[in-house]
């Protein structure tokens, strides 16, 4: 509205209502409106559907915890259905593209105010008001690890540290077993890396996920060793397409599983299964479903009895969701629906984590294999499998029932305020959560995940880093001859190991940057080419590089192979202080951990097998002549290992394992083995804990009986040196020595 003096000088100047400013009245018609422009969006910027109000008060949510509360499913007391009794329960029907049984329509029509929102809008407003927002990913590749983090202290750490009903550890340390994990649909791999940082060369993972952009990317593992990870993508191996809704990966993966870990299985197995859904998040359950169902088949398919289970999933509201969930809920001791805080909680994204595989599931996994092999049968036709578990079965079970829906609903509260909270921070910019560098800083305390920035490990030459780990030593050996055979008169001080080539160190400083070292001065170290083998950073090695020949004759393959024959550090973690048993105990355990059986162009990492010295008998048992290609003709000194690899021996590596003033004798009243001491002249039958020969006396220390012509060590063998020792000399000084 314009005052009377204001009219009187616009008709002065040529100006009539209703028409525009200006010489030919081009100008704007309308008066300027007051500016509505906040924070730095641009001038003019309207909010389609964001000028209501939504009638949902978020401001009373709870306020933000590090400590979250983990509730279980109530414990299942049916039993669970045999093959015949499954055999009715799927169910077929129309195909069905929205399906809200247990939904609240609250949620889904705040859902759709989003729907024509600028997508950069969204975000910084869901960024600004979740207070758990800026933990993202921390040390690790992607915010998934660091759900797993969450996750895994929220259930007293049943993942890293996996136990059965009674709190027994399910990982046999004692045995030397791995910690064995498995990781589907998972790249890029977030879960892993986890995992593998907690646990380092303790645990071994296998992984399948869909070859392409999506796939694993271990060189983004910067926290944890990728090396003791190994992907598998169903049939066809290291070549297969990784697409799990197909039945026969399914199959070759749990082949594969079991093989790679003594027909045990795994101990748990984690699926984070999804795929994009823009545009149609409001049935993103019905267009998972077989993604869920297959995530849920390959668990069953590959853990072993007492194994941990756990599953991304997004809303479980259709009958056959909530049917995938009780049949869970029938194989499992316990289960729970579970929401983390590194969760957004806007977002329809939960987790079924299952505890302690029961016995007998058999019938529960072959009847998941078959409605896969149904929903495949049925793709892109108007029937579909509507329920797996008849929802009068379910209805049934009241106390499943009831906490489903509870779950549900609960789920759902938080979703919508969370929305209506977003709703809001969209409406006025100036909104924020104050707390959320104080409530990062106490969750990854509470998770023991360091507060520091992802960085990528630092390269390092060979040299720094070999004088960095162990400030350097002597390398010396004894030859074993008549003259210093008297060294070893205290015969149970000593291990023995039949040599295949130059011992020398090896150290890995990530992947395939591997180099050796002769252990003679001056200290160089060569770049190990031409050979296929991946080893965690700040690992270093006593080795020999052997030449393994398989079969005999034209069909004779042969190999270049690691053989391991002591370690000092194997992934950062020093051993060499330990005793040699048990050095070489974790030697092997941290060989299965990096042996990828799946990648046959791979050269192919072993430890030697050890002998006391009282049993080397065991040894000559093994040697025999064989036929080599470039023998001539003429059989040759052949060691058979396991799996019938052989080699041809250079000699025999003596060990002393028992550390001055201690030596090992024998007690005939006992019939036991006892340490004594020279000094105090005090005996025990317990092991010192001074009485272990550390890396330094054993290697120092050791001698070496090479078999070079004239030693008699077969016998087939016929030109004797009587200047050289030979293996009747050595046997019959054993026997003298054996009391």
């Amino acid at each position: 509205m314009y005052n009377s003096v204001s009219q009187k000088l616009m008709a002065k100047m040529g100006f009539r209502e209703g028409e525009g400013l200006g010489k030919f009245g081009q100008g704007r018609k309308e008066i300027v409106e007051a500016s509505t422009q906040r924070g730095r969006r641009g001038l003019g910027l309207t909010l389609q559907g964001f000028n209501g109000e939504l009638n949902v008060d978020w401001r009373d949510e709870p306020e933000p915890s590090a400590v979250e509360k983990v509730d279980w499913f109530p414990e299942c007391t049916t039993e669970t259905p045999d093959a015949d009794e499954l055999r009715d329960w799927l169910i077929q029907g129309p195909v069905k593209k929205n399906q809200h049984r247990y939904s609240e329509r609250q949620r889904f029509m705040l859902s759709t105010v989003f729907d024509d929102l600028e997508g950069e809008e969204m975000r910084r407003a869901r960024t600004r008001s979740n207070p758990y927002e800026t933990i993202r990913g921390g040390i690790f590749l992607n915010r998934a690890a660091m759900k797993m983090a969450n996750i895994d202290h929220c259930f007293d750490y049943m993942f890293t540290n996996p136990k059965d009903s009674q709190g027994r550890s399910l990982v046999k340390d004692r045995e030397g077993e791995l910690l064995y994990f498995g990781d589907v649909c998972a790249g890029p791999g977030g879960f892993s890396e986890y995992i593998l940082w907690r646990k380092r060369w303790h645990a071994k993972g296998f992984g399948m996920t869909l070859r392409g952009p999506c796939d694993f990317k271990l060189e983004d593992f910067y926290a944890a060793p990728s090396e003791l990870f190994e992907p598998y993508y169903g049939e066809g191996g290291v070549d297969g397409d990784g697409d799990i809704t197909r039945p026969e990966n399914v199959t070759a993966f749990r082949n594969f599983v079991m093989e790679s870990t003594d027909r045990r299985g795994l101990h748990f197995l984690m699926a984070d299964g999804g795929f994009s859904v823009d545009g149609q998040e409001n049935i993103q359950e019905i267009l998972t479903k077989q993604l869920l169902l297959c995530q849920f088949l390959t668990a069953l398919s590959t853990l072993r009895t007492g194994g941990h289970f756990v599953c991304k999933t997004f809303d479980l509201f259709t009958p056959f969701s909530v049917g995938l969930v009780y049949l869970l809920y029938l194989c499992f001791d316990r289960i729970s629906l579970f929401k983390p805080v590194t969760s957004r909680p806007a977002n329809s994204e939960r987790y079924i984590v299952c505890r302690s595989l029961k016995p007998g599931s058999d019938a529960v996994r072959e009847y998941m294999f078959r409605v896969n092999l149904k929903l495949n049968q049925l793709r892109n036709r108007d029937t579909d499998v509507t329920e797996v578990v008849p929802l009068s079965i379910i209805k049934e079970d009241t106390d499943f029932f009831q906490f489903m829906v509870n779950s549900n609903e609960s789920l759902c509260a938080v979703q919508i305020k969370a929305l209506a909270k977003i709703h809001a921070f969209v409406v006025d910019p100036a909104l924020s959560e104050p707390r959320q560098a104080d409530i990062r800083k106490e969750c990854l305390k509470l998770w023991g995940v360091p507060d520091k920035a992802r960085v990528a490990p630092s390269s390092s030459d060979p040299k720094t880093k070999f004088y960095e780990l162990t400030k350097a030593f002597q390398s010396k050996i004894t030859p074993l001859d008549s003259s210093t055979l008297s060294k070893l008169r205290q015969i149970f001080d000593y291990r023995c190991i039949v040599g295949g080539g130059e011992q020398i160190f090896l150290l890995a400083l990530g992947k395939s940057q591997i180099y050796t070292w002769d252990g003679k001065m001056p200290l160089r170290w060569k770049k190990m080419e031409n050979f296929k083998l991946e080893l965690p950073r700040e690992t270093l090695l006593s080795v020999e590089i052997v030449q393994e020949l398989k079969g005999e004759g034209k069909a004779q393959r042969r190999i270049n192979a690691v053989h391991v024959m002591d370690a000092l550090i194997l992934n950062g973690t020093d051993v060499r202080d330990q005793h040699f048993n048990q050095r070489i105990q974790m030697a092997e355990k941290f060989v299965k951990a990096v042996a990828k059986p799946s990648r046959p162009d791979m050269n192919p990492i072993r430890v030697k097998e050890v002998y006391r010295l009282e049993e080397m008998e065991k040894i000559f048992v093994r040697l025999e002549m064989k036929m080599t290609k470039s023998s001539g003709g003429v059989p040759r000194l052949s060691y058979t290992g396991r799996d019938d690899r052989h080699f041809l021996p250079t000699g025999l590596y003596i060990v002393k394992t028992v550390n001055e003033p201690w030596t090992m004798g024998y007690s005939k009243n006992s019939n036991k083995k006892f340490f004594f001491n020279k000094l105090t002249k005090k005996s025990t039958y317990d092991m010192p804990l001074n009485a272990a020969a550390p890396f330094r006396v054993c290697h120092s220390e050791r001698l070496f009986w090479a078999w070079v012509e004239g030693v008699i060590v077969h016998d087939s063998q016929t030109r004797m040196d009587p200047e050289k020792l030979s293996k009747d000399d050595f046997l019959t000084f054993i026997h003298q020595h054996h009391q």
